[in-house]
């Protein structure tokens, strides 16, 4: 069975502890949305799929009247996680509509370009302050587990340098500063 990568987030976040699948959403809320994302909608049918596959075990733990059901990892799952932890990326994925739009700014009227630098900026902006309010708590868990904060330093740093470009490209748009020189390219 080939597994999705909302099914590997899932596997991953229940390395810790049996969730339900509202506990998994939040907690990819709160961590791994900055930089893959899952929604209801993709996290309870990949649950399902898989304690079919034998990788999840689901038991009922009713809470206030409200159905739930805690999954936990079983040793299959453990070592599917293992085994996908063992293999390089097979993907870079990047979605950002602000630089989509960038892209085809071309076909926009004059100025526009400048509105969506300033928006993506704004996004990337409440995404640092998102990220720098979470900062501490990553911090502190460092000692038993490196790994969460050392992808938060990414996401902070990278966001920083993104505000940057926006500054960079918005200048350059604006005109205020000189247009990069066209250089010869030797041939090969």
């Amino acid at each position: 069975m080939e597994l999705s990568p909302t099914a590997y987030v899932i596997l991953g976040m229940l390395r810790n502890g049996p969730q339900s699948g509202y506990e998994i959403k939040r907690a990819v809320d709160h961590s791994t949305r900055f930089f893959w994302a899952a929604s209801y909608g993709q996290i309870y049918p990949e649950l399902t799929r898989l304690a079919k596959a034998g990788l999840v075990e689901g038991h009922s733990q009713p809470t206030g009247g409200r159905r739930r059901t805690a999954y936990r990892l079983t040793d299959a799952g453990r070592e599917e996680l293992r085994r996908w932890l063992d293999r390089p990326p097979e993907r870079l994925e990047l979605r950002d509509e602000g630089l989509l739009k960038l892209f085809f700014a071309g076909a926009a009227e004059p100025g526009k370009a400048v509105e969506i630098i300033d928006a993506k900026r704004r996004l990337v902006e409440e995404k640092l302050a998102a990220l720098r309010k979470i900062e501490p708590y990553a911090a502190a868990a460092a000692s038993t587990d490196p790994f969460p904060y050392l992808v938060l330093r990414y996401g902070i740093e990278s966001s920083e340098w993104v505000i940057a470009w926006c500054e960079r490209a918005r200048a350059e748009l604006k005109g205020t500063r000189s247009k990069p020189k066209k250089t010869k390219r030797s041939v090969a």
